[in-house]
């Protein structure tokens, strides 16, 4: 893969600003939901499962902005 461009780069970091923040929420969602009396044990395994994706996503995107390591 070749290294991006200053555009694509811009972008990219937006985007990985844009999922952190995301990523943040969702913690402060699943601690809600744990610290209320009723948890919603389906509800916080699914939020927990979309953090993971994000930052699943935050990594790839992270890698793809690194340039490529010869061999």
């Amino acid at each position: 893969m070749t290294e991006p461009s200053p555009e694509e780069r811009a972008h990219l970091n937006a985007r990985i600003l844009a999922l952190e923040t995301e990523h943040r929420d969702l913690d402060r969602a699943i601690a809600h939901l744990i610290d209320t009396g009723y948890p919603d044990q389906l509800g916080i395994q699914r939020l927990k499962k979309r953090k993971l994706a994000i930052k699943d996503e935050i990594e790839r995107l992270k890698l793809a902005m690194m340039p490529d390591m010869p061999a």
